[in-house]
Order: C-alpha cells, then sequence, then structure tokens
C-alpha cells in the first residue's frame, strides 16, 4: 500500500488536472449549460469510462517499462516536470481561454453524449502524459505490486475526477454566470493554478529515484 502522506500529495496533484482547462471540463460545461444536468451526467459518465481506459492501458505500462527499461523513472520524471511547467504557463500565457466562454452547440442523444465525452478523454494527451509521468513518483517497488499501485492511484484520480465534475455539472449554469460577470476571478483562479502547478513541478524535479 502507498503511504498516505504520498495519497495526499497524489489527491492534490489530481485535483489539480481536473480544474486544469482542458477539452473534458470545456466538454460537460458546454453540454451542461446547453442541453441541461441530465446531458452533463450523461457526458460525464462517458469522460469517467475514458479515465478508467487510461488507467488499466498504463498500469500495465508501467509495470512493463519501469521494469525493462533502465533510467525509465528518471526520463518519465523529466518529461513530468516539463509537462507540469507547460500547464502552469498555459494557465496564464496571454489570451489563454476562460473554460467557462463557450458557444452555442447542436443537440445530441445520451449515445452521442456518453460517445463524445468517452472519445474526448480518451484522445486527451493530457490525461495519458500525466498518468505516465506522475504516476512513477508515487510507485515504489517496497509497497508491493507495480501493477496494483498504478491501479490504487487510478482509482483515487477517477474518484476526484468524478466528485469535482459532478459538482461542475450541478452548477455549471451558476459558475458560468458567476465569473461573467466577475472577470478577475478568472485572473486569480489562473495564477493561484500556474503557482501550483509551478510548486508540483519543482517537488518532482527534487524527488529522488526509487
Amino acid at each position: 500500500m502507498i503511504p498516505i502522506h504520498d495519497l495526499i500529495f497524489f489527491i492534490i496533484a489530481a485535483f489539480i488536472l481536473v480544474i486544469s482547462p482542458g477539452p473534458n471540463m470545456i466538454y460537460l460545461i458546454s453540454r451542461t449549460i446547453t442541453q441541461g444536468r441530465k446531458a452533463g451526467l450523461t457526458s460525464l459518465a462517458g469522460v469517467i469510462c475514458g479515465f478508467l481506459f487510461h488507467i488499466v492501458m498504463v498500469s500495465f505500462g508501467l509495470t512493463a517499462v519501469l521494469f525493462a527499461v533502465p533510467y525509465a523513472y528518471v526520463i518519465l520524471k523529466i518529461l513530468g516536470t516539463v509537462y507540469l511547467l507547460y500547464l502552469a504557463y498555459q494557465a496564464i500565457k496571454p489570451n489563454s481561454k476562460n473554460i467557462f466562454e463557450v458557444k452555442n452547440i447542436s443537440i445530441d442523444r445520451p449515445g452521442k453524449l456518453f460517445t463524445v465525452g468517452f472519445l474526448t478523454n480518451v484522445l486527451n494527451p493530457k490525461v495519458a502524459v500525466f498518468y505516465l509521468s506522475f504516476f512513477p513518483q508515487f510507485i515504489k517497488p517496497q509497497y508491493g505490486s507495480i501493477f496494483t499501485q498504478s491501479l490504487e492511484l487510478g482509482i483515487i484520480q477517477v474518484f476526484v475526477s468524478f466528485s469535482i465534475n459532478f459538482i461542475i455539472v450541478l452548477t455549471a449554469a451558476q459558475v458560468a454566470r458567476f465569473f461573467a460577470k466577475n472577470p478577475t476571478w478568472i485572473k486569480i483562479q489562473k495564477w493561484f493554478m500556474a503557482s501550483v502547478l509551478g510548486f508540483l513541478a519543482i517537488k518532482m524535479a527534487l524527488s529522488k529515484a526509487k
């Protein structure tokens, strides 16, 4: 089992992933505002299934890579650090997108809502890169099976993602109106996100190899 202090840090990182701008967030908010909460929840079900797909694939991949490739941990740590710094820059760069600005879109049936939500997540490189670069920071042979540890982290990440996105779906319209009337909070949110992502990147860069 992974120690609780490592799990707490991982939960923070998973939370940052959920609230950072990306295809999943934009899709869920736009569908909820356009078609209502039921459509948003259907889309969320597809997104969560996409997470489960990534978890299974990455768990098998990490198990193979970390045992077969020398210095794989160091390589993944470098990639993870660079990626987190990239997310921090994306959050505060000039003219960065406001995830609460959505355009009018067509009305889709439940089957298509679920499928698009699933594919939006499966084809989202941010999710795969996050798993491949960040999971190894918490996985250690002395904690047991690498595959089991990967699944443990994956289940926690899915729970965090579902919880936050569920709240977002239920409050999408209110949140969008609030930020439309209070643009200053958008800047605060972006700089806070960039600060936390930068801290995570530094902590990852300074972490020791197992």
